[in-house]
């Protein structure tokens, strides 16, 4: 990446399916996705637990002495639910407190193969970073095509004019572990210049009761 501003990231989030999914290539890829975080020396955060993929890339993450943050929801927690979580674990109330605390205490966002939550956290953040809540890049790695008839689908929502060319960029794609996160550190960040405008920080007395649901 002779010539390309690299950003620097320590923590990536990683959203992905408490199942293994079909595809045995599901799990080898979160295990690599891991490993290679672990030897670029960056730290994970995760929904917590060890459930599916979410088990394999929390492990293979710790294995290499990386720090492993899970973010759960307290009602996950009621009897052993999805298993204990591979590293530090913080509690929270709401599924919206935990993908609010993901934000704020990551510094990129993967996603690999899962269900609707894996979808919702996904264009959650896209959303936040279309809305510059946050500035942070956001890529799916893309196992064995999983993600193309997505992918296809934003294609079409930006042929149709409901995505702007200028948001498409927002979402990146790679169909390995090194390459998605080269993106990622290459990636910059293009404001909407009339959404960026917006003004999201609260006061000191609101900011505990910060709402960044979005009703688009």
């Amino acid at each position: 990446m002779e010539g390309v501003l690299v950003r620097k990231i320590k923590k990536i989030c990683v959203f992905c399916g408490a199942n293994s999914g079909k595809d045995v290539a599901f799990v080898n890829a979160a295990f690599h996705l891991g490993k290679v975080l672990g030897k670029r020396k960056i730290d994970l955060v995760y929904g917590g637990g060890k459930l599916g993929l979410m088990g394999c890339v929390s492990t293979a993450v710790a294995q290499h002495e990386r720090q492993v943050l899970g973010i759960i929801p307290s009602a996950f927690t009621i009897n052993n639910l999805v298993g204990e979580t591979c590293g530090k674990e913080i509690k929270v109330a709401t599924m919206q407190e935990r993908l609010v605390m993901m934000m704020e205490l990551s510094d990129a966002f993967i996603a690999l193969p899962g269900g609707f939550g894996t979808l919702k956290e996904l264009f959650q953040m896209i959303s936040w970073a279309q809305l510059s809540i946050h500035n942070k890049p956001i890529g799916v790695l893309n196992i064995n095509g999983f993600f193309n008839g997505l992918l296809s689908f934003v294609d079409h929502a930006v042929k149709q004019e409901f995505i702007t060319p200028r948001a498409r960029k927002i979402l990146i794609s790679a169909t390995t572990a090194d390459e998605l996160v080269d993106k990622l550190q290459a990636f910059r960040f293009e404001p909407d210049p009339a959404l960026s405008k917006l003004k999201w920080s609260p006061s000191s007395s609101q900011k505990e009761k910060l709402d960044l649901t979005l009703r688009l």
